[in-house]
């Protein structure tokens, strides 16, 4: 095993394993990892193949120092994925996954992936609503993602995961909050935009500036739920997922 392929590996503890006629690599959101989304590599098997992709700092990667800002990020995860992106792919994150996802669609040219699907973020032009809130004391950082639906009860429990928890939800924020928007040519792929109806964090009203982002057509569409809609009404998001990849119902 070489070098290259063992980075390559690390961000991919799931990798595809063939025959789906598209791929879809996503990008998970605060405090997340990949394994959140083995749910969907099951339900959209054999018709799309879900890859998660893995940054450092949670899971199996937990040894490892998580970036806090995203051009650190993006830098290790190109190198590593060189030459190891399966096409045709379409690209997936939620809230910074979902900027992550954005900004990799950017940087990847040849080829480009076929949509870029991203949910539970405003538009990337947006300023954010809590810049600071990488910055603020650990109860704080809780009852702030509880304002969110967020699972809080691991965050408050006095034990030894939770710095340890709560110093990856910071590195991921800061990923998010330290973010400046160059601007550059709109997208020429299709966007899909998903929103939940009673999210916060990214409302529903601050959606459409996606819509400045690409060239091929901008879809907004609205899901039931709170900023962690993904999880509490994955069906229905897994079914939107499938329908713009697959055209099928």
């Amino acid at each position: 095993m070489t070098a290259a392929t063992a980075d390559s590996d690390r961000w991919m503890p799931y990798p595809p394993t063939g025959g789906a006629p598209i791929t879809l690599y996503c990008l998970p959101h605060a405090g997340s990892g990949a394994s959140a989304y083995l749910p969907w590599r099951a339900a959209l098997h054999p018709e799309i193949e879900v890859v998660p992709l893995q940054p450092p700092g949670r899971e199996m990667r937990m040894r490892e120092t998580p970036h806090t800002t995203l051009e650190s990020l993006l830098t290790e995860l190109l190198t590593a994925m060189q030459g190891r992106w399966r096409t045709p792919f379409a690209l997936f994150g939620h809230s910074v996954g979902a900027l992550i996802a954005f900004e990799l669609a950017r940087r990847l040219s040849a080829p480009p992936p076929r949509r870029l699907i991203v949910s539970g973020r405003r538009a990337p032009q947006s300023i954010s609503p809590n810049p600071l809130a990488h910055t603020v004391s650990d109860d704080a950082l809780v009852e702030l993602i509880a304002t969110f639906g967020g699972a809080v009860e691991p965050l408050r429990a006095d034990s030894a995961l939770r710095p340890v928890l709560l110093g990856l939800m910071r590195a991921d924020l800061a990923v998010d909050e330290t973010y400046h928007h160059r601007p550059e040519p709109p997208l020429d792929i299709p966007i899909t935009v998903l929103g939940g109806s009673d999210d916060t964090r990214a409302p529903t009203g601050e959606l459409d500036g996606w819509r400045d982002c690409g060239t091929a057509g901008v879809e907004v569409r609205i899901v039931p739920g709170d900023h962690f809609f993904v999880v509490s009404r994955r069906e229905a998001v897994v079914a939107r997922i499938r329908r713009c990849l697959t055209g099928s119902p």
